[in-house]
Parts: C-alpha cells; sequence; structure tokens
C-alpha cells in the first residue's frame, strides 16, 4: 500500500542520512527488479541524494565505469539474482569487483533476495534488512529546487563512453506525471502493468515515478515472459486483471512467433489499453497486439521518446486519435518536432522524410550530461542550433502522422536497449587476436535490430570457433549479455575513408 511505501522509504532515507548522506551526494543502485529498488530511489530523492540505477545485468566493468563518472557514496546491491531459468547471477560479486576499483564508495548495502551466502567487508558492507529493523519510521522530505538534480541514468552514446543523462526534480516529475495520466488514460481503481525494467528510462517514468504521482495501483514483475513458458505475461494479466498493458516490440515479436494458444489459454478481458516503447513497431506485431491480445477492442498506444527527454514525446491519445500501424501518430501536447535536411532547413508539408528535432524546450528534457555540459552541447544543440536533435530518422506521411525511421547515428537499438557502437568495438578488441572491429545493426526477427560484427585479426592469426566464442565473451563480462554480437565475420581489412573512419554504410550493403 502507499502508506506501507512512504514508511519504508522514510526508514531507508534514515539508513542513508545515518551513513552521511547528504543532499546532492551520489547513490548508486544495482538491483534487479526487486521492491528495495523503488524504495532506495524514493529515499534518495526524499533526501535530495541523486540516484543512478545501474540495470542489474550490466557486467562489474560497466557498474564500475558508471560509479567513477558520479562519483557515488553508497552502492546498494542484492546477494545474488534469479532470472527465468538463471539462479543465483551473482550481483554482488559483480559488485565487489567494481567497487575494488571506485574510490569513492564508503559503504555497500546488501538486500538478502535470495539468501545465497556471499562475501561483506567488515566496515564496508551492510545488511539492508537488518538497518532498516534499527531506523526510524519517521523522515521530513527536504526542500528541493525545481532545477536541483534527481537522478542520473546512463545512456549509450556514439563515442563510446556512456553518458550520464541528468533530469531534475520539477520539470521530469510534472512531465511523467501529465504524460502517464493523459496517454494511459488512468482512472481510479485501473491496474496497470509496464513490463520495462527500472534500471532503463521507461521504467523511472512510467513504472516509479509517473504512476506514483497518480496514484495508480502498479503490477511490479521480476520475472521474464518466456519462464516458465510463453504465457507467463498473460497468466499475470489473468491473475491480477491488469487493465493498461505497457511493453516492448521485441517482447511481442517473441511471444508472436509463439502462436496465439498461449494467449488464449488466460482471459485477457480486463485489458482495455495497450502500450508499445522502446523502438518502432512494425506492423506484422501491431496487429497481432491488436487483434490477438486486445481482442480489437483496447486502443494502442506507440510511443515515441527517449532517456534524454524524460517522458512521451510523439503518441497517439487512446480512443482520440485514429491510429496507423507501426506510426507513433502525433506529438503529445506542447512538443513541436521537426524534420531537418543534413544541412539543418526544415522541411515542410508532410509526405516527406528526415532527421527528427525538437523545436521548443518541454519539462522533462534533461538538464545536462553529469560532469560534462560541452558534450551536452555538442551532442544535442551544435548540429543544429537552435533545436534539441533526437539522433532519429522519421517520416511524415500525406496525413501528417509521424513514422520513427531509426537511428541515424552510430547507436544500435536491440531489443529495446541503446547500444553504442564504439563501446562494443572496443570490448572486441580486447579478445586476443584481434586487430579491429566494426559493428553494425542487421534486422532480427526478435530483437528489431541484431548485431554484426565485422572483425580483423592479427598477423598469423586464423579465425576459427574459439576466437568466436572469446569475443562474445569478452563484451559480455565488459559490458553485458544484451551486448554480445549476434554474428561475427571475420575478413581481412575494413573499408575506410582517407581520414581513417569506417564506411559502415558499405558494411550495412
Amino acid at each position: 500500500s502507499y502508506s506501507e511505501l512512504l514508511r519504508k522509504v522514510q526508514k531507508f532515507a534514515n539508513v542513508l542520512k545515518n551513513l552521511g548522506v547528504e543532499k546532492g551526494d551520489r547513490v548508486c543502485l544495482y538491483m534487479q527488479m526487486v521492491p528495495q529498488l523503488p524504495v532506495a530511489m524514493l529515499a534518495c530523492a526524499r533526501i535530495g541524494a541523486v540516484h543512478s540505477v545501474v540495470f542489474g545485468a550490466f557486467s562489474a566493468d560497466s557498474l564500475r565505469d558508471r560509479i567513477n563518472d558520479s562519483a557515488c557514496k553508497i552502492l546498494i546491491t542484492q546477494d545474488t539474482g534469479v532470472r527465468g531459468t538463471k539462479q543465483n547471477i551473482p550481483m554482488k560479486a559483480n559488485a565487489d569487483k567494481a567497487v575494488a576499483q571506485t574510490p569513492s564508495i564508503e559503504h555497500v548495502i546488501v538486500v538478502k533476495r535470495t539468501g545465497e551466502p556471499v562475501d561483506m567487508k567488515a566496515g564496508r558492507d551492510i545488511w539492508w534488512q537488518e538497518e532498516m529493523a534499527k531506523a526510524k519510521a519517521e523522515c521530513a522530505p527536504v526542500e528541493m529546487n525545481a532545477e536541483d538534480p534527481l537522478f542520473i541514468l546512463y545512456t549509450s552514446g556514439s563515442t563510446g563512453k556512456p553518458k550520464g543523462v541528468l533530469h531534475a526534480t520539477g520539470g521530469y516529475l510534472v512531465y511523467t506525471n501529465y504524460t502517464f495520466e493523459q496517454i494511459f488514460d488512468y482512472k481510479k481503481d485501473d491496474i496497470y502493468w509496464c513490463t520495462a525494467d527500472i534500471g532503463w528510462i521507461t521504467g523511472h517514468s512510467y513504472i516509479v515515478y509517473g504512476p506514483l504521482s497518480n496514484c495508480a495501483t502498479s503490477v511490479m514483475f521480476e520475472g521474464v515472459p518466456n519462464y516458465p513458458d510463453y504465457g507467463r505475461f498473460w497468466a499475470v494479466v489473468d491473475k491480477h486483471k491488469v487493465n493498461i498493458f505497457y511493453t516492448a516490440p521485441t517482447a511481442l515479436r517473441a511471444l508472436m512467433k509463439e502462436g496465439n494458444d498461449w494467449v488464449k489459454q488466460h482471459d485477457l478481458s480486463s485489458i482495455r489499453l495497450l502500450g508499445t516503447v522502446g523502438e518502432p513497431i512494425k506492423e506484422p506485431e501491431w496487429m497481432w497486439y491488436h487483434t490477438v491480445v486486445g481482442k480489437e477492442k483496447s486502443p494502442i498506444v506507440d510511443t515515441w521518446w527517449q532517456t534524454e527527454t524524460g517522458g512521451i514525446l510523439i503518441t497517439p491519445l487512446p480512443g482520440a486519435t485514429p491510429t496507423k500501424p507501426g506510426s507513433a501518430t502525433f506529438p503529445f501536447f506542447g512538443i513541436e518536432p521537426v524534420l531537418l535536411t543534413e544541412d539543418g532547413q526544415e522541411i515542410d508539408g508532410n509526405d516527406v522524410s528526415g532527421l527528427l528535432a525538437i523545436k521548443a524546450s518541454w519539462p522533462g528534457q534533461m538538464c545536462t550530461i553529469y560532469g560534462d555540459h560541452q558534450r551536452f552541447i555538442e551532442t544535442y544543440f551544435s548540429q543544429f542550433p537552435g533545436y534539441y536533435f533526437t539522433g532519429d530518422g522519421a517520416r511524415r506521411d500525406k496525413d501528417g502522422y509521424y513514422w520513427i525511421t531509426g537511428r541515424v547515428d552510430d547507436v544500435l537499438n536491440v531489443s529495446g536497449h541503446r547500444i553504442g557502437t564504439a563501446e562494443v568495438e572496443g570490448e572486441i578488441g580486447k579478445a586476443a587476436g584481434v586487430a579491429e572491429a566494426a559493428i553494425v545493426g542487421y534486422p532480427h526477427d526478435i530483437k528489431g535490430q541484431g548485431i554484426y560484427a565485422f572483425v580483423t585479426l592479427m598477423t598469423g592469426v586464423e579465425s576459427d570457433p574459439s576466437i568466436e566464442a572469446d569475443i562474445r565473451a569478452t563484451v559480455t563480462q565488459g559490458i553485458g549479455p544484451h551486448a554480445k554480437p549476434d554474428k561475427i565475420q571475420f575478413t581481412p581489412a575494413l573499408p575506410k575513408t582517407r581520414s581513417g573512419k569506417i564506411m559502415r554504410r558499405i558494411l550495412r550493403k
């Protein structure tokens, strides 16, 4: 209940204060989808600390880099994790590896999730449950200005180093609150379920801040869509009588592939609104979602937005916007999208394609890249002065509907996760025998985009399956399993410009 949540948030806020956490300090959260994760986020917000959530499948190296970039004072993790058939995912062990190289961390707070034995370092590591049992249940909220930082969330950049996207307190909360209420048509007593992970922006905005600020009743799910079987999502909808269901096209493609029987085994009559997020949805899965899951009675909101935007920018309004399968339709209230030519000229009229930019600011817009405001300006505002450049291409059809055509920079969208090409190429380059690598995206039936790696080897090194396995293991270790290449092609050379830049458009062909 909301009163239980408030009590836990206040207690954990006191735990943090007792450890010396003050307004403006950064706190890193490295957990899976456990209830302690939103409790910790809200406790940070209550005392003015800045939370930095790191997706629970990231490697120790990725965790280390994110902690060091924002000089976090406290790390919160769990003993081990559970995900589908994977038992005892070594969360604490990964955290220990990371913290060995993060001088700013003073304490590690560990949630007992599975009860598996883990190493605890005296004086540094403490158990969540023990500290909560001792903490007082009242903690007054710290007064914050609208522009004070609320959280940092890292997203892939095209240059390799992830960017710490900083969102502030006032505008972000206003925007997530209002977009949630309007786009999901939330009504009192609705049961809402967003299947995203809180480690990404969708989870921040539309599991934690948007729904809670609207007093919504939400489902929070630790599992995966295919365990114990492919009917898992629909069993949860049936059991909890979910009214509003928000998921990613990559999940829909995986479930659609398994046929309609898994859906038909469950009563989905409670559903009145469906949503999609993370990547453009193609017509086949949109139609399957509409007919098989929604029984042709539930509107679909195909939402386009980004980590940087804080909330949804282009979307249908349910019941009010006539939809087209695969189109995000029209901008939300106050959003001014434009299509630009390569040299920054606005493209007027309909039935046109161009680079998608936003003409004016909106409340949920990010404030800066943490610790690197110059990179913020260069990444989003310098290419087309006077506009926020999204990095996406789009077309506006003859009726004025927007269709997102995908990234135009060196960032891939794999299963709705943004992955920087330079980051993956850097990891592949660490594998034994590798001279150079270039990755490009290719159409993938389930993930939307797969990762195709072109790899050149050192002189005298012969390609064989053990090198492929080593490359995948190196990327998994350095970034996480979601970033490992789907296909690897060994090649004697890579096509380059005179200045030495890899010509990816040739590789894409």
